[in-house]
């Protein structure tokens, strides 16, 4: 039997109660994945990622020393979350992206959340990501953050935490549209008698999103990806919603500006671009108001942006909200822009910035975890209960030099999901990141992107640094 010796007490497990049998919600799952043995669940695994090869489902990995590209890794035993507990993540989700858009076209215009003393100004002062550029910026529709992601995790009590927020340029909502796919096509059996929310139309849901924001006066917008090139880790992505949407996928030698407008080079000459989804960082978009070595940006776009020309998804600057010294402040924003409390609580943090609470994370540095303020995909963070006496001295520096650079919280336990481990099952820690769409009303896609811890006892779930994925479903509905 694949699940007798299965391990459920180290953590709080998504399929098993602490009693052993499998919770509300899993009961079919777990019963259908009982009858398979480990030889057939190792064929259905074998099958998933050989479907990915095939179909070219890849990321890139930066400086890896066995090249660039990498398949997407799979685990075939997919991730269940009950109807109605998604419901109340569904409703946190939305209030979070309503409050932090409220907060970036706050600190961009009025600023009445510094005046009143509900963010300290100097954090938004010293933020590496707030850009002065955009001061005064009003986004048609005022939206600033038309496509965010947030991490969510669960501890040993089952409590579900928002980790982070991504609001710049979030990735990975392709392979949430892959998993499902290549599901199907690997592991049909799994879905016999399951009632699963549909991810299929995120395609069509982001394209109306992107429309929605259009200029005003414009009718029928025309809309293109806008990519940094084909060396980007998350160039699949790119193409891959570009081609779903029906849309154009461009790089910056294809727009060019030309009487106040954008436009693309066709072989027909030039077109009208009316909304950029852009893949592309603050800094490279404009060399002419930002970053001026940018030779991926394009000279004058901003202007045109400035002047309502184009519409630009997400806003430039709107990484303001997703710093994690401001992430501390979300909970108290919501009350603050909506008169209501957080849904989703954080995780407790301490802002290195604070004398008092840096002063509490260099004696307690051991156990917590250490994160700079603006790194993505894992990278400097120093999880204190694993860390050597070197690196623990090393982060101490660098706390010491650039307080404002850091945060420290609590190392949370992960809960645990069962995993294909060598033809047997094995409780592995995971992560979720939602995708929410901001446009005419405020769209979550149903589950997202599960991320995989492979390796045993790990918590770090990056597919850069050795994490999986498994396919999330939300079951339809209670108990089915």
């Amino acid at each position: 039997m694949l699940f007798t010796n299965y391990d459920a007490t180290s953590a709080y497990d998504e399929m098993f109660a602490k009693t052993g049998g499998p919770r509300r919600g899993t009961e079919l799952l777990f019963d259908r994945l009982g009858k398979l043995t480990g030889v057939e669940l190792q064929h259905y695994q074998n099958t998933a990622m050989a479907t990915m090869r095939s179909l070219g489902i890849t990321f890139n990995v930066y400086g890896h020393a066995d090249g660039t590209e990498k398949i997407w890794p799979l685990d075939v035993i997919p991730r269940v979350i009950e109807h109605d507990e998604w419901r109340l993540v569904e409703r946190g989700l939305k209030q979070r992206a309503m409050a932090l858009n409220l907060f970036v076209n706050d600190i961009y215009n009025d600023q009445k959340c510094l005046r009143d003393g509900i963010v300290p100004r100097e954090l938004i002062e010293s933020c590496e990501v707030y850009r002065a550029q955009c001061q005064g910026l009003k986004p048609p529709k005022g939206i600033w953050t038309h496509i965010s992601g947030t991490d969510l995790v669960r501890d040993k009590n089952g409590t579900i935490y928002v980790l982070e927020d991504n609001i710049r340029v979030p990735s990975g909502v392709s392979y949430v549209l892959e998993n499902r796919a290549v599901m199907k096509r690997a592991f049909p059996r799994a879905f016999e008698g399951h009632a699963i929310l549909p991810v299929e139309d995120y395609p069509e849901r982001l394209l109306e999103t992107l429309m929605h924001c259009a200029p005003d006066g414009v009718s029928d917008p025309c809309v293109v990806v806008w990519t940094p090139g084909i060396y980007n880790s998350a160039y699949f992505e790119h193409s891959s919603l570009a081609r779903q949407m029906g849309v154009r996928l461009v790089q910056a030698t294809d727009l060019v500006v030309h009487d106040e407008r954008v436009h693309m080079r066709t072989t027909r000459g030039l077109a009208r671009v009316d909304v950029i989804y852009r893949r592309i960082d603050d800094d490279f978009i404009d060399p002419t108001v930002f970053r001026e070595d940018s030779v991926l940006g394009v000279p004058g776009l901003m202007d045109v942006y400035r002047n309502g020309g184009v519409t630009l998804c997400n806003a430039p600057g709107n990484g303001v909200g997703d710093d994690k010294a401001i992430y501390v402040f979300i909970p108290k924003l919501i009350q603050y822009y909506l008169g209501e409390d957080a849904i989703l609580p954080n995780v407790p943090t301490y802002i290195c910035e604070n004398p008092k609470e840096r002063a509490y994370v260099l004696e307690h540095l051991s156990s917590l975890v250490m994160k700079p303020t603006n790194a993505s995909g894992g990278k400097g963070i120093v999880l204190g209960p694993r860390a050597t006496r070197a690196e623990l001295d090393e982060v101490r520096a660098a706390i010491l030099e650039d307080p404002r650079n850091y945060i420290a919280q609590p190392m949370l336990q992960l809960s645990t999901v069962p995993t294909v481990v060598d033809q047997n099952v094995e409780g592995r820690h995971v992560d979720l990141r939602p995708f929410i769409l901001y446009g005419k009303e405020i769209y979550v896609l149903p589950g997202g992107l599960t991320r995989v811890a492979l390796r045993k006892g790990s918590m770090i779930v990056n597919s850069s640094q050795g994490g999986g994925s498994k396919d999330t479903w939300v079951l339809a509905n209670k108990g089915h």
